[in-house]
């Protein structure tokens, strides 16, 4: 190192401040490469003791100088937080994830107990999070409160990745007794889209402490906002709840209203810029209106929001004295509007409240929103595919390089699969390999006058389900083909068929011995579909409902799929 670039070094370190059990070198522009780069970030760490946090944000390290560093973190064995945002700086792509195993592993080999992660402005990707899985999944993080990942990229491959390192820890965490409890998720600017939302969702559902979660900017339509609601659904503790700039149209602004009115302790809502237009705003304002005494700030700007539909969330908020700001901007009200919103919360003594409308679109005839509600609905099924083929190209990236090049070579052809080959012995790649006539072939090779032998089939076919979509449709309409024969067949026991698939699922005792099915996730996801189909009797279903509420130890593991066919059901 030039004796210029130490003295640039040594005036930074001058400026690193200690305290609290806090070593900051936050925003000194390190540029971090070598070991030797390096020597005085690590001796400052080896001479702190009781060090409990550690800033490395503003600063740029390269993958030996991470290797250097994680060393001498081997021995902080206290340390709670790492603020490591910001901290690759024009780094290449490849350089983050080794970089990030490195400082992973010496923390899990120092013991630590996390409390707060941060790696937000870390331009990693898809392939970074897997920089820190292992760390996520480690006993490092059965302590973690807060999760911030902004701006990363992680895109839907990495929020895959990302929700099953949380399942993960939360699974492993509570088999030691003391369940992963986070607190604030922090992912906006990462490109989620609907899959990758969804997959968090049903990991927020698992764990159901969260009080923040904030996911603006991440392409996100109705499928993925509804996951999330019914997962926040979950989350009694939630306090903020920020997803401005997604879309949720009226659908997903109804699944979310729906939410909020079984929550309580909710005291930010923002949803600004979400397109949530008026239907949407009119069922965000019943649920404000029903509840919610603890609402702050409730944000529904730049959402196409009309007349009526403002003036109803206005008047929604006349009992809420906690309110301190609502945001109404940039939505099509016109003059007359803006003023009769003034002279309503004037009458509530709230005029302070209510934030500047100075983007005001102006009216528009509700003729145009008829039309737009149609343009908007071809827009989506548009955006789904498109999403789909992203999240497939995504998932290509992640795939291994000695792996893509073995793909150069002459492939292995795979065995033929039947159906008694995939009945005996289940998986998602044999049910594709059966082709596209698989639901037809199971259903003509079932003999559905046989209660049990309907059952076995039906559990074996939902075993495979994934959230993936080729699986899931084959799974769906695998079991669309059984069950409507079953159902349309005039021997057929639709009692006898319930009483028998819940004691497989463990949930209604036999005089018998029965095995009962290892996950109830799979069945629980395909009764979800089942339920809202044509053939299904609707007779079964408050019989469905019943057991499916009772405590149940296997049905608290799936308490996101339990939850989806507990709303459905209720919904029939």
């Amino acid at each position: 190192m030039a004796s210029e670039d130490i003295t640039k070094l040594a005036e930074s370190l001058a400026k690193t401040t200690v305290g609290g059990g806090q070593l900051s070198f936050k925003g000194q522009s390190l540029k971090l490469n070598t070991a030797e780069d390096a020597e005085e970030v690590i001796k400052q760490i080896e001479e702190f003791d009781g060090l409990e946090a550690l800033r490395l944000e503003g600063n740029t390290v390269g993958v030996e100088a991470a290797k250097v560093i994680a060393k001498a973190l081997e021995k902080k064995s206290e340390l709670k937080r790492c603020h490591w945002s910001d901290m690759f700086t024009g780094r290449l792509r490849s350089e983050i994830p080794p970089a990030l195993i490195s400082l992973g592993d010496a923390l899990i080999a120092a013991g630590a107990q996390l409390v707060e992660l941060d790696l937000s402005d870390n331009a990693f990707g898809p392939d970074g999070v897997r920089g820190f899985e292992a760390l996520l999944k480690s006993p490092a993080c059965y302590t973690l409160q807060e999760l911030k990942l902004n701006n990363c990229g992680m895109g839907i491959g990495g929020g895959k990745i990302l929700a099953a390192a949380l399942k993960e820890c939360h699974r492993k965490s509570s088999a030691q007794g003391k369940p992963l409890a986070l607190k604030i998720f922090v992912a906006g600017r990462n490109r989620l889209e609907n899959d990758g939302a969804t997959a968090l969702a049903e990991a927020f559902g698992i764990i159901g402490t969260l009080e923040e979660v904030h996911m603006p900017q991440n392409g996100i339509n109705h499928p993925g906002i509804t996951a999330l609601a019914q997962a926040f659904a979950i989350n009694p503790l939630l306090k903020v709840i920020n997803l401005n700039d997604n879309t949720f149209t009226e659908k997903g602004a109804v699944a979310m209203a729906d939410t909020l009115k079984a929550l309580r302790q909710i005291e930010v809502i923002n949803f600004g810029d979400c397109l949530v237009r008026s239907k949407g705003a009119v069922a965000i304002a019943d649920a404000v209106k029903e509840g919610l005494h603890k609402l702050k700030e409730l944000n529904l700007s730049f959402c196409e929001i009309k007349r009526d539909a403002a003036l109803t969330v206005a008047e929604a908020i006349e009992d809420k004295t906690e309110l301190e700001k609502l945001d109404l901007n940039g939505n099509c009200l016109g003059e007359e509007v803006c003023e009769q919103l003034h002279e309503i919360l004037e009458g509530f003594n709230m005029a302070s409240v209510l934030g500047s409308l100075s983007d005001d679109e102006g009216e528009e005839d509700d003729d145009e929103e008829e039309e737009e509600d149609e343009d908007e609905e071809e827009e989506e099924e548009e955006e789904q595919q498109q999403l789909k083929e992203r999240g497939a190209e995504e998932q290509e990236s992640l795939t291994p390089k000695k792996i893509i090049d073995s793909q150069a070579s002459t492939p292995v052809p795979s065995p033929p699969v039947d159906v008694a080959t995939f009945l005996a012995f289940p998986s998602p790649e044999k049910l594709l390999r059966l082709g596209p006539k698989c639901s037809v072939l199971i259903a003509q090779q079932t003999d559905t006058s046989d209660v049990e032998k309907v059952v076995t089939t039906l559990l074996r076919i939902s075993s495979v389900f994934k959230d993936e979509a080729p699986v899931k449709t084959a799974v769906h309409e695998t079991t669309d083909a059984l069950m409507k024969k079953a159902f349309s067949s005039a021997t057929f026991n639709s009692d006898a068929f319930i009483s028998n698939l819940l004691v497989h699922m463990g949930l209604l005792k036999s005089e018998e011995k029965i095995k009962t099915v290892p996950s109830l996730y799979g069945i629980l996801m395909t009764l979800n579909h089942m339920v809202q189909q044509d053939y299904f009797p609707k007779s079964l279903a408050p019989v469905l409902s019943a057991f499916v509420t009772k405590p149940n130890r296997a049905l608290d593991s799936c308490s996101f799929a339990r939850h989806m066919l507990l709303q459905t059901l209720h919904q029939l």
